[in-house]
């Protein structure tokens, strides 16, 4: 029988030394083949190019394949999935991201957790790998000097427990955050997504044509919602595992189908009206 396949990828490109740790650990348990981004894609979301052409070119990652897209995370997967891995992979991990990925704000924002998204659309299972950073590691820009090997480790056996034993029941894709210092004490909890990590910032500025122009940012909350993976990453220093799944639909309530109900009236009533003004 042939070894699993994981196809590897990430937003912060093929030169992260995320990427390239996560590629190494997983190759203990699996083929690997990286595909990723050939220059830094953080925040793209789920954004696939439609606009125009994309180009792969090959990259440099020792023993291992590896794919330099120049698009999106998404567009990583797509092109990976259907024309550059020699067949389906058992497996998609998308990480190891400078920075956690944490809340709602964080996942519908992130590429990493994008690219896990992407896969698991297509019903590949799907793992997204984020670590926090510490201030001053952000404010050094200096990120490929980050160790991610620990953090890659601890990812290695999850990716090798959902190869082995598929996904966790309920969950189409992992959410999984590590704290700055993971080692083998590290806990490991079961969490749900926190709706908010950040309150909203809106900076207005002028250029030097006295034009405004606007800066999005984010300022961290003090405290945030207990059995979320933002506490558990953030304040109790514990690897945290959220399980996500695709169905985003809410329910059909009474008061739904009044809405429907109202505005179904309210058309067939301006029909009426208009032919008879007719």
């Amino acid at each position: 029988m042939p070894r699993r396949l994981v196809m590897v990828t990430n937003d912060d490109s093929v030169q992260s030394n995320g990427i390239v740790q996560l590629a190494e650990a997983v190759s203990k348990y699996a083929d690997v083949i990286v595909v990723a981004p050939d220059a830094a894609q953080s925040a793209t979301a789920l954004s696939l190019t439609f606009h125009k052409p994309l180009r792969v070119a090959r990259a440099d990652m020792g023993r291992i394949e590896c794919f330099a897209v120049s698009g999106s995370p998404g567009d990583c997967v797509m092109i990976g999935v259907n024309k550059l891995l020699p067949r389906r992979p058992d497996l998609v991990v998308s990480g190891i991201n400078a920075g956690d990925n944490n809340s709602y704000q964080d996942v519908f924002a992130s590429g990493t957790v994008a690219a896990a998204l992407e896969a698991a659309i297509t019903g590949i299972p799907a793992i997204a790998f984020s670590m926090q950073l510490l201030d001053e590691e952000m404010a050094s820009f200096e990120l490929e000097k980050i160790d991610f090997s620990r953090a890659a480790g601890v990812a290695a056996e999850i990716a090798r427990d959902v190869l082995e034993n598929g996904m966790p029941e309920g969950a189409e894709l992992l959410n999984v955050n590590f704290p700055s210092k993971v080692d083998e004490k590290s806990q490991i909890v079961v969490t749900q997504l926190a709706r908010r990590k950040y309150t909203d910032r809106v900076i207005v500025r002028k250029d030097p044509h006295d034009r405004p122009y606007y800066w999005l940012f984010g300022e961290r909350l003090s405290q945030f919602q207990a059995d979320t993976d933002v506490e558990a990453v953030l304040i109790q220093r514990k690897v945290s595992i959220t399980p996500l799944s695709l169905n985003m639909s809410g329910p059909v309530t009474p008061s739904l189908e009044g809405l429907r109900a109202r505005v179904q009236r309210r058309i067939a009533k301006a029909r009426a009206e208009s032919r008879r003004a007719k």
